[in-house]
C-alpha cells in the first residue's frame, strides 16, 4: 500500500519523533511504500496568502505553490498522521497544511445549488492517526477532541466511501512512566505492521 506519513514537530529529539519512526519501522516492516512529509524539516509554510485565498477556487492555480503536496495526497492510498496534539487540537502547522494541501478540485469538488460537496479523494482507503495528549483520556473526551475529528470525520468525508479510519493516542503524556512510554511505541509500530 502507498502511504503517506505526515509528521508534524519542531523537534527532532522529541518523544512525538521516536513515535515517528516506530512507525515508519511498523510500515517498513509490512513492506509498504511510504513517503514521508515532516511539516518542519522542510519548512512548510502553513498560513494562506492573501493572493492563494483569491485563487483558492481555481482549479490548477491553487494546487501551484503546494503541487509537490498535492503530488503527494494522489499518490496515497493511506496516510498516516503522527503529531502532538496542542489544546485538544491539530498543532498549527498540520491545520495549515490541510487548509493549502486540500483544495477545491483536488480534495473535493464545491457544492452547487443542487449539489452538495463531493469527495476527490477516492485513493485514499485508510486515515490513521498516531498521537500524544497531555490531557487524560477523560478530559480529552470531554473536550471534544476536535483534532481526532477534524482527521477521522472531516477528512474522511472527501476519501474513499469505504475508508477506514483509526486513532491512537498516549494520554497523560506529560507524567506517564518511562515503560508506558516504550508499550506505546512497541503498539505503533506494531499497529503500523498490521495495516492493510
Amino acid at each position: 500500500m502507498n502511504v503517506l506519513v505526515v509528521y508534524c514537530h519542531p523537534c527532532a529529539d522529541s518523544f512525538v519523533a521516536a513515535v515517528k519512526d516506530a512507525a515508519l519501522a511498523g510500515l517498513g516492516r509490512a513492506g509498504h511504500a511510504v513517503r514521508l512529509v515532516d511539516l518542519y524539516g522542510e519548512e512548510f509554510r502553513p498560513h494562506m496568502t492573501a493572493l492563494e485565498r483569491r485563487q483558492y477556487h481555481d482549479a490548477g492555480v491553487n494546487e501551484a505553490e503546494v503541487a509537490a503536496h498535492v503530488d503527494h495526497v494522489r499518490w496515497a492510498e493511506a496516510l498516516l498522521f503522527v503529531y502532538p496534539t496542542w489544546w485538544y487540537n491539530l498543532p498549527a502547522m498540520l491545520k495549515g497544511w490541510l487548509d493549502r494541501v486540500f483544495v477545491p478540485h483536488v480534495a473535493f469538488t464545491l457544492p452547487t445549488e443542487t449539489q452538495g460537496i463531493r469527495g476527490n479523494l477516492r485513493n485514499i482507503r485508510r486515515i490513521d492517526v498516531v498521537t500524544t495528549c497531555g490531557a487524560t483520556w477523560a478530559l480529552s473526551k470531554l473536550m471534544g477532541e476536535p483534532g481526532r475529528k477534524t482527521l477521522t470525520r472531516g477528512l474522511r468525508a472527501i476519501c474513499h466511501p469505504l475508508c477506514r479510519t483509526s486513532y491512537t493516542a498516549l494520554y497523560r503524556m506529560d507524567t506517564v512512566s518511562a515503560e508506558r512510554r516504550e508499550r506505546y511505541l512497541a503498539e505503533v509500530s506494531e499497529r503500523c505492521a498490521r495495516m492493510r
